[in-house]
């Protein structure tokens, strides 16, 4: 099916009078992103994939509410006057805005870092009344040791996120407790939008000896700025999400394979379409250390004077040098 993005309101509603009127499609299934970022656009393909492997004869309604509140919960209300089969919806914010409006139908949501606080699911071992899905509660302790690691000597850690973005509260919780346990100072700075990134990092850039970012969806897709400002100003960054560190040069990346967690999700979607209730479904968690990508950027390093052990090296899934990217 087409992808279609709406953007204005009268538009939105002459479209979605027309679907209300026309015959519902039973074998239709709603996919909504955030905003397109590697990350997500991984997940979004795998998902897509599994589907097509398992359930080809559905068609699909792609939709993507480019970092916009207001865009999302539009995309929510046609897929519910839609009647899709199911809706899925990639990171928290799009899943939040489904679940808020569709009850009578199963949603799915996938690479939402904590979805009991986000007020999806009632625990993690359980589906909601017709809600359930992938977490991607991003392993931040891990990612932390790496940048401290690869600095050697940091004091005072950065951390750029969307306050409006459950997950990235969450996330920025375990941070500042991190940064507190190892006596290092966190300076923070938050965001509504992504056209603010930059301008967080360049306020915050003198006080920092490095920056973490978390799996944030508004930051992410400022990310090319983020990168590039940060070696203006010689700061390493390490975040969460190893797909877009392959095309964009922070320092490294330890992360999920979203490409995985994207056919986590459809296989759930195929068990709903399969019969099962969500209530039945907990939510999925990629616990084995094989859903773990490490990227590392020895140019980067190089550009900032820092030298990678061998050892992180050798343990890198992805390691980028003389721009040159080679996969083990």
């Amino acid at each position: 099916m087409k992808r279609l993005m709406i953007r204005l309101g009268g538009t939105f509603l002459l479209l979605a009078l027309v679907v209300s009127c026309g015959k519902a499609d039973s074998k239709l299934i709603g996919i909504a992103k955030f905003v397109a970022h590697p990350a997500l656009d991984a997940v979004e393909k795998g998902i897509i994939d599994e589907i097509a492997k398992s359930k080809p004869d559905y068609k699909l309604d792609l939709q993507n509410s480019n970092a916009d509140m207001s865009t999302a919960a539009q995309i929510a209300q046609r897929f519910k006057q839609e009647k899709v089969t199911v809706a899925v919806g990639i990171a928290t914010p799009t899943a939040q805005a489904l679940a808020n409006q569709i009850k009578n139908t199963p949603v799915v949501f996938s690479a939402v870092t904590d979805p009991v606080s986000a007020g999806l699911v009632p625990s993690m071992d359980k589906g909601g009344a017709n809600v359930t899905g992938t977490s991607d509660m991003t392993p931040v302790r891990q990612q932390l040791d790496l940048l401290r690691t690869l600095h050697g000597n940091l004091k005072r850690l950065g951390h750029i996120y969307a306050s409006g973005e459950a997950n990235s509260v969450a996330i920025a919780k375990i941070v500042q407790a991190y940064c507190e346990e190892n006596s290092i100072q966190y300076v923070e700075a938050t965001v509504s939008n992504s056209s603010e990134v930059k301008q967080a990092l360049l306020s915050i850039a003198a006080r920092i000896d490095g920056l973490y970012l978390g799996n944030d969806n508004t930051v992410f897709s400022a990310l090319n700025a983020v990168a590039e400002t940060a070696l203006e100003k010689n700061l390493p960054v390490v975040t969460a999400d190893p797909s877009s560190a392959e095309s964009i040069p922070v320092l490294a990346a330890i992360g999920y394979d979203y490409y995985k967690v994207g056919t986590a999700t459809g296989k759930i979607v195929v068990r709903i379409l399969n019969g099962e209730k969500t209530a039945d479904i907990p939510v999925y968690l990629p616990t084995e250390s094989s859903d773990l990508l490490m990227v590392l950027n020895l140019d980067t390093a190089k550009k900032l004077k820092l030298t990678v052990p061998a050892e992180l090296i050798e343990k890198a899934a992805v390691v980028i040098k003389d721009g040159t990217l080679a996969r083990k």
